[in-house]
């Protein structure tokens, strides 16, 4: 998953499809339609910030096309390739304690402590700058900075009460349990 999934985006034009307005579109959302019950959209175009609309949508191949509201024209539609989707996260649907949206995790800074350690050894290993989706779990990506431990980056599993011992969005930190070599 590319990096703008993380940042509250929910989606990405990421081509134009036949000479009508019409557009290739990536989706982060799960379920992926669910991207198109947010409305307006919202792209960076030429230094601002452009409200689209989608008027029709479907499936193709393994991925979606959507026509853009007022956009009939291949080459118009072609300005927006390449852009991330955002939204009004009001938009999104309230969460049940302890769940996330990806969106809230990056950026977070990452403390690990191993079971096998002294409870006071905690160390700053960087911060949440991705997630993978792999089928099992999801994986956080954490990348070092220069309050980090060391200079490696880390794949760390997304697994509640068995690596995340806790997230605390207003403090912007999550506590790992898994060991600084891993």
């Amino acid at each position: 998953m590319d990096d703008t999934a993380e940042q509250g985006y929910v989606g990405r034009i990421s081509g134009v499809f036949g000479i009508k307005g019409w557009v290739k579109v990536t989706s982060y959302t799960e379920p992926e339609e669910n991207l198109f019950a947010y409305s307006p959209w919202m792209v960076r175009h030429r230094s601002e910030w452009v409200e689209l609309e989608v008027d029709q949508y479907q499936r193709h191949s393994n991925g979606w096309i959507a026509h853009l509201k007022g956009i009939d024209d291949r080459n118009v539609a072609e300005s927006f390739k390449l852009k991330p989707i955002q939204v009004d996260q009001n938009q999104f649907a309230a969460l049940q304690e302890g769940d996330f949206y990806w969106y809230q995790l990056v950026g977070l800074r990452v403390y690990c402590r191993h079971t096998n350690e002294d409870e006071s050894a905690i160390h700053d290993v960087g911060v949440v700058h991705s997630l993978m989706e792999t089928g099992a779990n999801d994986v956080l990506v954490v990348k070092p900075d220069e309050e980090s431990i060391d200079d490696r980056e880390r794949l760390i599993p997304y697994v509640p009460d068995m690596y995340v011992v806790s997230v605390d969005l207003r403090a912007k930190k999550m506590i790992v349990d898994w060991h600084v070599g891993d």
